[in-house]
């Protein structure tokens, strides 16, 4: 039955302010920052066309799999995979999805408050004028300083994890519902004002054409030039994989973060409309951003294809050679800033959660307990970029940052949505599945149902070997 159990820690008051959190959980710096560069470089629209299919396929199964499990649960993700092997009699193993859920979403908190610490460094730079008449080589020299200055990157580290805490520790109505209602908004009116910002300085034209028309040949031909001068063109899947990829960390699957955020969930919620709705919030987000940054790129000579710099080395440069670009720029990194802080804030919570439940521990402790051992493994990201990038610090040839990199979006990621998609498609009953997601037993159902169990675990399994380098 659903609603057999209580959340300690409260409910959203609505269905509606629970889509705002989870879309708060989802739409992060992989949203403004990673997918304007990944379609930039993998062809443009035909590329957005896989990854909506991509997503259709995997995130939209597993999402409902995991907010499921979560409501059902109704606890922390440790405590709600102990109680749902209990009441499915499953194998006692089944317990550490909810640890690894935590631990992965405690372990990318620790990187990702150094790189949203950088977005709110550059709200100040920005704001002070320092992109104005700015070259390639002079952004360059401003982001490098900014890496070279341990001091600097701690500080901002600092700053953004205490923003974190303190929304989490004032629980779940005063601190995340409140939070969320009203920097999802902000964030939306912000890309929209960009989006209006590069119809007008930009050139709109072209790069809504790279982003919505598609041309599979770029897609999935890789072409170079011999030394012949001949162009040779090949078949080639990679794109297929990056869309893969990115369509499963896009929307914060597999750490704990939609679980916890499920387990607050209305029980007369609808979880499919729910996670429909989330994922073409977040699908809008991306293309919004899409739609505000590629005109800007176009419109000054830039480079679509230019890989993770294109936000804080290459767009600089147009904010700083563009009417009102001072107002604009500052405004897209604040944009930056709010999308990082409504995901960091879900993955601080599936921890601090337990530590309520299980510790006894108030939010404010409970917060501080999470918070400061992240902030902690941060400085290891942050010495990464300067005292510590040297051979003598890495290990297995990485430094600290990547290390935690690689091991969380390649190892840990994929192998919690794969447990995810496998315990609601294959353990829990359908009588139990059935009766959260509130579908009956039409098409509906048996179409997620059928995902979860033979789709999605398979497309996981591809993105895992890819990630690893066995594919």
């Amino acid at each position: 039955m659903p609603d057999i159990r209580g959340s300690i820690h409260g409910q959203w008051s609505s269905r509606f302010v629970f889509i705002l959190a989870a879309v708060g959980s989802a739409v992060g710096l992989g949203n403004i920052w990673k997918f304007p560069y990944i379609t930039g470089e993998n062809g443009g629209g035909a590329f957005v066309v896989v990854y909506l299919i991509c997503i259709a396929l995997i995130g939209v199964p597993i999402m409902m799999a995991e907010i499921l499990i979560g409501r059902r649960g109704r606890q922390s993700p440790i405590n709600t995979m102990h109680a749902l092997v209990a009441d499915e009699k499953a194998h006692p193993a089944w317990r550490w999805l909810g640890w690894l859920g935590v631990l992965t979403g405690f372990l990318i908190l620790s990187y990702y408050s150094v790189i949203a610490g950088w977005a709110l460094a550059y709200v100040f730079r920005a704001g002070a004028g320092l992109f104005a008449g700015a070259n390639a080589e002079s952004v360059s020299t401003l982001f490098g300083a900014l890496l070279d200055s341990p001091e600097s990157m701690l500080a901002w580290h600092t700053i953004f994890m205490v923003m974190t805490m303190a929304v989490v520790a004032r629980g779940v109505r005063s601190g995340l519902e409140r939070a969320v209602t009203i920097l999802m908004p902000a964030l939306f009116a912000l890309l929209v004002v960009l989006v209006l910002y590069a119809l007008y300085a930009g050139d709109f034209a072209r790069g809504a054409a790279f982003l919505f028309n598609p041309d599979f040949d770029k897609v999935f031909q890789h072409c170079e030039l011999l030394e012949s001068g001949v162009e040779s063109c090949r078949f080639s899947g990679e794109p297929l994989l990056i869309a893969l990829g990115h369509a499963f960390f896009t929307l914060s699957l597999g750490m704990g973060a939609i679980m916890v955020y499920g387990s607050y969930m209305p029980g007369n919620a609808s979880i499919a409309r729910a996670t429909l709705t989330i994922v073409a919030a977040d699908t809008a987000a991306a293309l919004l951003a899409g739609l505000a940054i590629f005109p800007i790129v176009f419109a000054n000579g830039l480079e679509p294809a230019a890989g993770p710099g294109l936000i804080f080395q290459t767009l600089p440069i147009a904010f700083g050679a563009m009417p009102g670009g001072q107002v604009f720029g500052t405004l897209f990194f604040v944009l930056l800033v709010f999308a990082a802080w409504t995901s960091a804030i879900s993955l601080i919570e599936p921890a601090v959660a337990w530590l309520v439940e299980n510790r006894g521990m108030a939010r404010v402790p409970a917060a501080l307990a999470v918070g400061a051992p992240a902030w902690v493994l941060g400085v290891g990201s942050v010495l990464s970029f300067n005292l510590w990038s040297g051979e003598s610090f890495q290990f297995f040839g990485k430094t600290w940052f990547d290390l935690v990199d690689y091991l969380t979006a390649n190892i840990l990621l994929p192998l919690g949505g794969l447990l995810i998609a496998l315990f609601a498609g294959w353990v829990m009953s359908r009588a139990a599945s059935r009766g959260e997601l509130r579908m009956g037993d039409g098409v509906g159902y048996r179409t997620w149902r059928f995902l979860v169990r033979y789709v999605s675990p398979w497309l996981v399994v591809i993105v895992f070997l890819n990630a690893i380098g066995l594919l």
